[in-house]
């Protein structure tokens, strides 16, 4: 019985995993994470959303004596984008303002991360094909082209 539990819970587990993947956004940086994290947020500011929080998680491990690899995380967002995300569901709030985060795996490779905005839509029952959506779709695409940018 409990061999045929840990199958089924495995198998439902496995069949999650595409649509978990569905959910995030990654894109590869050519540069360290501070510098990544500083041009997306010059990004985000020049296109007039507001930041609103910047969290180093590295730094916080360290000052519990641990070890952390360089991790930072933006938050961020613009009110006419999230409001009405809200006036629909507010339980959106849960998951906004939106979050870029940048980490460096253990061989230096420097990841840019984010939930796809569809993955909130799902999660909190909006309307997938409402306007704000796309906006953000195509918000956070743009501004993370720009953070790792080359130019």
């Amino acid at each position: 019985m409990i061999r045929r539990t840990l199958l089924t819970a495995a198998t439902g587990l496995l069949l999650a995993l595409p649509a978990l993947a569905a959910e995030r956004v990654e894109k590869i940086s050519p540069h360290s994470v501070s510098i990544t994290i500083n041009r997306l947020a010059a990004a985000v500011e020049g296109a007039g959303a507001t930041i609103f929080a910047r969290v180093d998680h590295a730094a916080g491990a360290e000052s519990v004596d641990m070890e952390l690899r360089p991790t930072q995380l933006l938050i961020f967002g613009n009110p006419k984008l999230g409001t009405p995300a809200m006036q629909d569901a507010q339980s959106a709030g849960l998951d906004l303002p939106l979050r870029v985060l940048a980490y460096a795996d253990g061989q230096g490779v420097v990841h840019v991360v984010y939930h796809a905005p569809a993955a909130l839509a799902e999660a909190h029952g909006l309307p997938a094909d409402a306007p704000y959506l796309k906006m953000m779709t195509g918000a956070l695409d743009k501004l993370t082209s720009k953070a790792i940018a080359t130019d």
